[in-house]
């Protein structure tokens, strides 16, 4: 949105963006843009509740009124996400010996395949197939310990191997939660970062990564902006 501000007001359009992440309206600068700290697909924050998103477009149109850009404001109030992590039962410790997190993704691979041969399908296999997807685990284990991230091992990009990892995980999820159709927006999202070795372990090699000067894609798109 923040490009398609910039087309836009070239053809002579005034335009107001609602930025879900800083960052990245810092680096994009649209002419106008009011920076909300809500969880991503929530632009105008509370669900179901008018007088707070109707404050949220007024604070945003009022940025029609500043005589000159690129504007970038920031919305008074923020909103956590609220999402209760997805209910679901983790297959116990196999090897003690190995990372956690690749400990735990070889032992979701019977909940995966038992997912996959079900929907017919997956979404896994960006980078790696789903029967390889603990190296992968294994290599952002490495970086979050301190393995700089070009000598971890990674078979490919940084974030097509989250995503992979990631994918993995919801897929398995789904053989293994609790009324998973039934799960409200984010619930699965909270339950792989907060919960998880794997997503905690992503969140870890980001940080270091961040930390080590990787270039902004490799390391901000490993997971969702707000984390």
């Amino acid at each position: 949105m923040c490009v398609l501000a910039h087309v836009l007001e070239a053809h002579g359009i005034a335009t107001v963006t609602l930025a879900s992440v800083r960052p990245v309206a810092e680096a994009i600068r649209p002419p106008r843009a009011l920076y909300c700290e809500f969880p991503l697909g929530r632009p105008l924050g509370k669900v179901g509740d008018p007088a707070f998103q109707t404050a949220v477009l007024e604070a945003a149109f009022a940025l029609l009124d500043v005589p000159s850009g690129p504007v970038l404001a920031d919305f008074p109030e923020v909103v956590e996400l609220d999402a209760t992590p997805l209910a679901c039962t983790m297959p116990p410790r196999y090897d003690p010996t190995l990372p956690p997190a690749v400990d735990e993704a070889r032992a979701l691979r019977a909940a995966w395949e038992r997912s996959r041969a079900a929907r017919g399908r997956t979404s896994v296999g960006r980078v790696l197939p789903g029967e390889r997807i603990d190296e992968i685990a294994s290599a952002f284990a490495a970086i979050a310990d301190g393995t700089p991230w070009k000598d971890a091992a990674l078979p490919d990009n940084p974030v097509g191997c989250a995503h992979d990892l990631r994918d993995y995980y919801e897929e398995a999820a789904l053989a293994l939660a609790d009324a998973p159709d039934a799960a409200v927006p984010g619930a699965i999202e909270a339950w792989y970062y907060d919960v998880t070795e794997a997503g905690r372990t992503v969140l870890a090699a980001r940080k270091a990564m961040q930390d080590a000067g990787a270039p902004f894609p490799l390391w901000f798109y490993l997971a969702p902006g707000t984390r």
